[in-house]
C-alpha cells in the first residue's frame, strides 16, 4: 500500500521531461521560478502541512499547561468523569492525527519533492548547456560546468523548500506561541519580543555576510574540482612530463584560495552561534524571571509558568536551528547565483527561428566572401582568420587544404560545420545558407574524422554506432573492417571483463592507442555515410600499412561524396581532384598536384620540405595543418 501511494506521489511532476529546454532567465527569483513552476501544487501541499503541524505542538504546548493547573485542582474521584472525554481527544491528537500529518509531510517532501525537484533541474541545465557552442566548453573547465550544474539544481530546491516550508513552520510557530503566551499574561510575551529584536538583529547582520561568503565558497569549489578533473583528464601527460607536483601545487592554489573563504565563513558562524547562545540565555532567564514575578504577584497559574517556561525552551531549542535554515538559505541563493552566470547564458550559435533541416541532394559547397576573426578586432596591417575568402566545391569534388600553421584550414572546416558563426559572408550547400539550416541536420550531413580523435567512455560498439544508432550488428562489423579496426577489437578486454564490441574504451578513449582509436573514429563516419566528409589528419595517427589498407576503404567511401581534407602528409591528398593553398586567410593557389608543382608557388616550397611525405623542420615553420 506504502509503495503505490509513495509511486503516485513520485509521478506527480515528471523529473526528466521530453519537451526541449529554453534559456533560464538571469534573474534570481525568475531563475529559481524558471525552474519551480511544476512544483508549486506540491509546495503549496508541503507549506500548508508544515503550517498545521506547528499550530498542533503549539496546541499541545498550552495543553500541557492546562493539565498542570487540572491535576493541581482537580477532585481525584471525579477526575476521567469529568475530563476523560477531553484527555482522549488530546490523545487521539497527539497520537494520531499529529503522525499522520507528518506522514503525509514527510511523503510531499521526500516522494514528491526532494528526489524530483533537483533532477529536473539537473536534467533541463544539462540538456540546455549540451547545446551550448563547442567555445563555451573550450572557454571552462569541462568538471566545473558539471559541478555548477549539479550545486545549482540542490541550490534552487533547497532554497525553495526551506523558504516555503521551514519559514512558513517559524512564523506559525512564533505566532501561535506568541498568541497563547499573551492569553496567559501580556506581560509574558515582553521576553519574547525583546529576544525576536535580538534574533532579528543578529539575522540582519549576520546572514548577508554568510551569503557573500558562501557565493565566493562556490565558485572557488567549483575551480578546485576544474582544476583536479584537468589533471586527471589529462594523465598521460601529467606522467610523460613527470609533473605530478606541479600538478600538486596547482591543485594546492585552488584549494589554498577554497580554504581561505572556508575559514572567512566558519569564523562568522562561529560569531553568529555565540550571539545566538548569548540571545537563548538571555530568553530563558526573561522568561523564568518574568513568570516567578507574576506568580508572586498573584497573577499567572503553575500551569501557565510550566506552558510558558516549556515552550521557551522549545523555543530555545529552535533557534539556532531557524538562523542556521535561513543561513543555509543564504548559502543557497549564493550557490545559485553563482550558477546562474554559467547556465543562463544564452546560446552563442542558435538555430534561426525560420530553420528548416538540410536535404542534401548533390553536395556543392560555397564559401562566399567570408571574414572571420573569432570576435576580435583587426590590427592595422594584418588580417582576419579568413579574409574575404571565396571558394567553391561542385558536387563530389575532392579538395584537399594545403598552407602554414595558422593559414585558416581549420578555421575554415569549424564555420562550415558551424562551430562559430561567421563575421561577414555566408556559407552554402546547395545554394542553402547554413545559418538558415538546422544545426542538427548540417551536422548529420556532414562527417567528420579529426586529427584529435575523441571517444565517449563507452564501449565500442556505443562508439561506432554513434555513427548511426539505429545500425545492425552487421553493419557495425563491415565498417569495423573497412576501417581494420576488427583486428583489435577482438581481443580488447576491460577492468570490469567486457570483452570484444563489448569493452569499453576509457575517458576519452585512453585505453586504445591512438591508431585504434583513429579507425574507431573511421569506422564510426564509415558507417555515419554522410553525403559531405570532411577528414582532417584521418590518417595521422596511423602506421604506414594500417593507412595505406584504410585510404583504399577511404576512397571508395568518397565515391559520389564532396570531401574536403587537410593533411600533414602532402602525398595522402595529392591525388585529391583540387588542391587548395591557404596563406593568412586567403587562398592563394588552386589546381592539381601537377599542376602546383609546375607553377613552382608555396605548394611546390612545401612539397619540397618534405621527406618520405612529412614536413620537416625549418626556420619559417612551414607546417601543414
Amino acid at each position: 500500500m506504502f509503495n503505490r501511494l509513495f509511486s503516485w506521489i513520485e509521478s506527480l511532476v515528471d523529473p526528466l521531461p521530453p519537451e526541449p529546454p529554453t534559456v533560464p532567465p538571469r534573474g534570481l527569483v525568475d531563475f529559481c521560478w524558471h525552474y519551480t513552476r511544476p512544483f508549486w501544487p506540491l509546495l503549496l501541499a508541503a507549506t500548508l502541512l508544515s503550517a498545521s503541524i506547528a499550530l498542533l505542538e503549539v496546541f499541545l504546548f498550552a495543553f500541557l499547561g492546562d493539565l498542570v493547573d487540572l491535576l493541581a485542582g482537580a477532585d481525584r474521584a471525579h477526575f476521567w468523569q469529568t475530563y476523560g472525554d477531553r484527555l482522549l481527544w488530546m490523545a487521539a491528537l497527539a497520537l494520531i492525527a499529529l503522525p499522520l500529518l507528518n506522514f503525509i509531510s514527510e511523503a510531499v517532501v521526500h516522494q514528491g519533492l526532494r528526489g524530483n525537484f533537483s533532477m529536473r533541474i539537473r536534467w533541463m541545465a544539462h540538456r540546455y548547456l549540451l547545446r551550448q557552442s563547442v567555445d563555451f566548453f573550450a572557454s571552462d573547465f569541462a568538471g566545473r560546468v558539471a559541478t555548477k550544474v549539479m550545486q545549482t539544481a540542490l541550490g534552487v530546491r533547497d532554497a525553495v523548500m526551506r523558504l516555503t516550508e521551514v519559514l512558513v513552520y517559524v512564523v506559525i510557530y512564533f505566532l501561535g506561541a506568541l498568541l497563547l503566551v499573551a492569553s496567559a499574561d501580556r506581560w509574558l510575551i515582553a521576553p519574547l519580543l525583546i529576544w525576536l529584536a535580538g534574533y532579528i538583529a543578529a539575522g540582519w547582520y549576520f546572514i548577508p555576510k554568510l551569503g557573500k561568503l558562501s557565493e565566493a565558497q562556490a565558485d572557488l569549489r567549483s575551480l578546485v574540482t576544474g582544476r583536479v578533473v584537468d589533471s586527471y583528464t589529462n594523465i598521460p601527460t601529467v606522467k610523460l612530463f613527470a609533473h605530478a607536483d606541479r600538478e600538486d601545487a596547482y591543485a594546492k592554489e585552488g584549494m589554498e584560495w577554497m580554504l581561505s573563504a572556508v575559514y572567512r565563513s566558519m569564523r562568522m558562524a562561529t560569531l553568529l552561534t555565540a550571539t545566538l547562545q548569548a540571545l537563548s540565555g538571555l530568553l530563558i532567564f526573561g522568561m523564568g524571571a518574568m513568570s516567578v514575578w507574576l506568580w508572586y504577584q498573584g497573577d499567572l497559574s503553575t500551569g501557565a509558568i510550566a506552558f510558558a517556561v516549556g515552550l521557551t525552551l522549545r523555543m530555545q531549542g529552535m533557534s539556532q536551528w531557524i538562523i542556521w535554515e535561513i543561513a543555509t538559505l543564504f548559502e543557497d541563493v549564493g550557490v545559485v547565483q553563482d550558477g546562474i552566470e554559467t547556465i543562463a547564458r544564452e546560446h552563442a550559435i542558435k538555430d534561426a527561428a525560420s530553420a528548416t533541416p538540410l536535404v542534401v541532394s548533390a553536395g556543392a559547397i560555397r564559401f562566399e566572401e567570408v571574414t572571420f576573426n573569432y570576435g576580435k578586432s583587426v590590427a592595422a596591417g594584418e588580417r582576419a582568420v579568413l579574409d574575404r575568402l571565396t571558394l567553391d566545391i561542385a558536387p563530389g569534388e575532392k579538395v584537399g587544404l594545403v598552407g602554414r600553421s595558422g593559414a585558416g584550414k581549420s578555421t575554415l572546416t569549424n564555420l562550415l560545420l558551424r562551430f562559430y558563426d561567421i563575421e561577414r559572408g555566408r556559407i552554402l550547400i546547395d545554394g542553402r545558407d547554413i545559418a538558415g539550416v538546422t544545426q542538427d541536420s548540417l551536422h548529420a550531413a556532414i562527417g567528420v574524422v579529426t586529427q584529435d580523435t575523441s571517444l565517449l567512455h563507452r564501449s565500442v560498439l556505443e562508439n561506432i554506432r554513434y555513427g548511426k544508432p539505429d545500425a545492425t550488428l552487421d553493419e557495425v562489423m563491415a565498417a569495423s573492417r573497412k576501417a581494420h579496426a576488427d583486428e583489435f577489437i577482438a581481443a580488447l578486454v576491460d577492468p570490469a571483463g567486457r570483452r570484444g564490441l563489448d569493452a569499453h574504451v576509457g575517458e576519452r578513449g585512453v585505453k586504445l592507442s591512438g591508431g585504434q582509436r583513429q579507425r574507431v573514429a573511421i569506422a564510426r563516419v564509415l558507417l555515419k555515410n554522410a553525403p559531405i566528409l570532411v577528414l582532417d589528419e584521418a590518417t595521422s595517427a596511423l602506421d604506414s600499412e594500417v593507412e595505406q589498407a584504410i585510404q583504399e576503404n577511404l576512397y571508395a567511401l568518397m565515391e559520389g561524396k564532396t570531401v574536403i581534407a587537410v593533411a600533414h602528409r602532402l602525398s595522402t591528398i595529392a591525388a585529391m581532384d583540387r588542391l587548395v593553398i591557404m596563406d593568412k586567410g586567403v587562398i592563394v593557389e588552386q589546381g592539381t598536384h601537377r599542376e602546383l608543382l609546375d607553377r613552382g608557388g608555396l605548394y611546390a616550397t612545401l612539397w619540397q620540405r618534405q621527406s618520405g611525405g612529412f614536413l620537416t623542420d625549418s626556420v619559417d615553420q612551414l607546417l601543414v595543418n
